[in-house]
């Protein structure tokens, strides 16, 4: 038992024991590739993030190596991502100049705060929180910052410096430096643009085509941001661009592994920051345990997400130790891992360990990099993010849904982040409470010679006027419970003739003390009236703790094992044939 304990307290103990040679040799290969992937990603994300480039790749090293040790994904790619990137400059917008020691400083409260905050959840056992976030709410938030994403990338792919937090901001101050769009800023970011758009349409159709395997040409192309890279700068190197024709670059970086640090305990910024980091907190968790399962169902593999939540955690407090911003798990990385063969979370071990060995030696080519090249490969990756087509799909189906993820896509567009994420979270939180508060509800008959009930106003069923079947579709719970009371005094006043009262109850899976108050008083009227109340199906659990009130015994009618056994007893007249 204890040693069961203490694989649910570090996973590695559960995978490190069969670990193989073969396994490795699988583990690094997806570890190159993701490695290749991830220093543009980590380098354009900290530019979105507005951060020095070097942030980002600090993001990708010792968080890898915690979340390693912790989770309970064997794929999961955990590092910068871009919807936790735009929050993160969202929220320091008026904290600090971007870029700044006080910006970064900031940042990396901010990590450690969403660390904080993951891992007390996982203490609680809260991973279940993440379910009232409903998911076109989710998908509808995300499409926006998607599209934030890519406007705030479209100042470096021109060349000029552009602000703004919603959608107008941006239009605005684009429009205001138009006349200073650096035209071998535009040729560089708009080229790399085309290619990357090229290459993920069409690239790997025509290698497989020219006969590579479909694995390799699927790899070839999802390398494609990688040659952009090296092509740019070196153009940017050879020609000496950043001189001659004024093209923004990321500059130098510094050579050298992040150095542990404490953040700052400056209280009130804390407490500024607090709000955002709970934000930051909900979507990363959502974004990474949705990708984590996807993958983990294709091996017939288990995600605990309370598990999930301390490992996100302990890796954002990690990032906050190494100097680093948010992080959370990567859907594109995740997937880029997943195929090329990663069995063990030691691929992201051998990620970070490509990072170091990256920041390293690569800083001074990387100082070349121009950033039209990195602003084209973030709007690249985003467009996956936005899926416009799901607002008419979700409609279609659910006018509720459709409205929520339309507001929040609106609000998110127009107001910021924030104000999107603020409402998309509140209107979760109410389309719950709505549909939980008007359990849907049928008076039941039974379908002639079976033991079968079913809704009188679907099916061709026996009914009898004096005995009222009621089947109630939900848990019953104090945002219900007068619901259950106006249903009942309804059907009083529909059923003149009515005697006897029936609640199936095989739906319900809880009764709150609200309810339970309702319960009684739904007897007591009833009761006045004339009419017994009974129940039918009622729920084991549900049984255990209605037995230690007063109802029971208070009861008017009876408690049938099932719906079939009061018809049986109540409109037949029949002894009983089952133990009430």
């Amino acid at each position: 038992m204890a040693n069961k304990r203490l694989k649910r307290l570090l996973p590695i103990l559960g995978w490190i024991e069969g670990y193989k040679t073969t396994t490795f040799v699988s583990d690094g290969l997806a570890a190159v590739i993701v490695t290749l992937m991830l220093v543009p990603q980590a380098l354009a994300y900290a530019l979105l993030a507005g951060l020095p480039p070097e942030v980002g790749l600090y993001a990708s090293m010792i968080p890898l190596v915690a979340y390693a040790l912790l989770g309970t994904s064997a794929t999961l790619a955990i590092g910068p991502v871009a919807v936790a990137s735009l929050m993160t400059a969202s929220a320091l917008s008026g904290i600090a100049e971007s870029g700044s020691p006080e910006y970064v400083g900031a940042a990396v409260i901010l990590a450690t705060l969403s660390g904080l905050i993951l891992f007390a959840m996982g203490l609680l056992r809260l991973g279940f929180i993440a379910n009232f976030l409903s998911h076109p709410v989710i998908s509808g938030f995300i499409t926006a910052s998607g599209v934030l994403i890519a406007g705030s990338q479209l100042g470096h792919l021109f060349g000029i410096q552009s602000s703004g937090h919603n959608l107008a901001d941006m239009a605005q101050s684009l429009w205001r430096q138009s006349d200073a769009i650096n035209p071998m800023t535009l040729i560089i970011g708009g080229g790399t643009l085309l290619f990357l758009f090229l290459c993920r349409k069409s690239l790997k159709s025509y290698l497989i085509r020219l006969g590579l395997k479909e694995r390799l040409a699927d790899l070839a192309t999802r390398a494609a941001p990688v040659t952009a890279i090296i092509l740019t700068t070196a153009a940017a190197w050879f020609f000496n661009l950043g001189q001659t024709a004024g093209v923004q670059l990321v500059g130098s970086v510094p050579s050298g592994l992040p150095e542990i640090s404490l953040p700052s305990l400056d209280l009130t910024l804390w407490e500024t920051l607090l709000p955002a980091a709970l934000m930051i907190s909900l979507v990363g968790f959502v974004e990474s345990v949705s990708v984590a399962q996807t993958l983990a169902a294709k091996r017939r593999q288990q995600i605990e997400p309370d598990s999930e939540l301390i490992a996100l955690g302990v890796a954002n407090m990690a990032s906050g130790l190494s100097g680093a911003s948010p992080v959370s798990g990567g859907f594109s990385r995740s997937v880029v891992n997943f195929e090329a063969g990663a069995q063990t979370p030691v691929s992201g071990i051998l990620t970070a360990l490509g990072i170091a060995i990256a920041t390293l030696t690569l800083t001074g080519l990387i100082a070349f990099l121009p950033k039209a090249t990195l602003a084209a490969t973030i709007i690249i990756a985003v467009a996956t993010l936005i899926d416009l087509p799901a607002i008419g799909r979700t409609l279609s189906y659910s006018w509720a849904d459709g409205t929520a993820m339309l507001a929040t896509i609106v609000l998110t567009l127009l107001q910021g982040v924030e104000a999107g994420i603020i409402t998309g979270v509140g209107l979760s939180l109410a389309l719950f409470l709505y549909r939980t508060s008007r359990p849907h509800s049928a008076v039941v008959g039974r379908i002639p010679g079976t033991e079968h009930f079913r809704n009188i106003q679907r099916h061709d069923v026996e009914v009898d006027s004096r005995a009222v079947f009621l089947r109630v579709d939900g848990s019953l719970y104090f945002a219900n419970a007068r619901y259950l009371e106006d249903t009942v005094l309804k059907l009083v006043h529909d059923y003149p003739d009515m005697q006897n009262l029936v609640l199936a109850c095989q739906a319900v899976s809880e009764i709150d003390a609200s309810a339970l108050e309702s319960l009684e008083a739904i007897n007591k009227r009833l009761e006045d009236a004339g009419i017994s109340l009974s129940l039918a199906e009622v729920k084991g659990p549900v049984m255990d703790r209605l037995k230690k009130t007063s109802f029971c015994n208070d009861l008017t009618g009876e408690i049938f094992l099932s719906t079939y056994d009061a018809w049986h007893r109540i409109v037949e007249k029949a002894e009983p044939t089952t133990p009430a």
